[in-house]
Parts: C-alpha cells; sequence; structure tokens
C-alpha cells in the first residue's frame, strides 16, 4: 500500500494563469511560496526560508474558483498529488518537472482569506461534483451566520 498526497500552506507569487487544450480541457497552473521561520540557536535572529511549489489544476470547478477568486498573494491550502513529467527542451534534452496535481476525488482547495478579508472559503472537487464546506469563526461565517453580500454562496454544486 502507498500514498500520495501532499498538503501546503502558502501565498500565491503571482495572479493564476489558466490555459486551455485543443481538446477544450483547462488546466490552471499557481506558483505557491511556502515560507518555514525559525530562530537561529546561535545568533538569536529570526530565519526565514522560501520554497516554490508549482501547482497545476486540472478539476473544471477548482479552476473556476482559481480563476474568479485568487491573486497574487492569497493565502490557501491545497491537497494534491506529486507528480514529475519528463518533457524535453528546445535543444533535445530531457527535463523533469515537479508538481502538485489537483484533480480526482480529493483534489483540495481552501481560500484562507477571501476578498474583503473573509476566511475559511472552501471549495472542493470530491468525485460527485464538488461542494463548498469548512466555514471557520474566523471572518464572515461562523456564529454570525451567512452575509449575503460574499460573491459566492456557502455551497457550490459544479
Amino acid at each position: 500500500m502507498s500514498l500520495n498526497q501532499c498538503q501546503f500552506i502558502g501565498n500565491l507569487g503571482r495572479d493564476p494563469e489558466v490555459r486551455s487544450f485543443q481538446n477544450g480541457n483547462k488546466v490552471c497552473n499557481l506558483r505557491l511560496a511556502v515560507s518555514e521561520r525559525w530562530k537561529d540557536r546561535n545568533t538569536g535572529e529570526q530565519r526565514e526560508r522560501t520554497e516554490w511549489v508549482s501547482v497545476a489544476i486540472f478539476s473544471d470547478g477548482l479552476i473556476r474558483v482559481a480563476e474568479q477568486y485568487l491573486r497574487k498573494g492569497s493565502k490557501v491550502y491545497i491537497s494534491g498529488k506529486m507528480v514529475t513529467r519528463k518533457w524535453q527542451d528546445q535543444a533535445g534534452q530531457d527535463r523533469y518537472s515537479t508538481e502538485i496535481v489537483l484533480q480526482g476525488f480529493d483534489a483540495k482547495l481552501v481560500m484562507l482569506d477571501g476578498p474583503q478579508g473573509t476566511r475559511g472559503q472552501s471549495q472542493e472537487n470530491n468525485g460527485f461534483g464538488g461542494r463548498g464546506g469548512g466555514y471557520g469563526t474566523q471572518g464572515g461565517y461562523g456564529a454570525g451566520g451567512i452575509d449575503d453580500e460574499i460573491p459566492f454562496a456557502p455551497e457550490v454544486r459544479i
């Protein structure tokens, strides 16, 4: 038995890039900055290291959410599979790219800071058409109920 699942929380380094294939399918590419912070034992200084994660979204519903609501700097949680693909550059040399792929029933994208500072917006693709959920008590949803002026519904059917 094996498991291929990666989870990250980070900020987008640029706006989502959506491309269409000749067959009509789409892909949305994200660049996610994932930072790690610690205090140096020797100097007492705060240190930080940032890793850049490439994300490819193939689920139509998640592509629509990313395209409509995500922008450079958006904080998101993603869960998907790690995939390495082989390709050739212009000189004919083999190259490899590793990315996190969001596709299928276990793909997950959670907007951690939505429009006007709302928090906890979630979109999932569960293989049965997708659903929204995961509203926290921070921000627009939670104990106060749903605000009619928020631009997306608490449950989305795709």
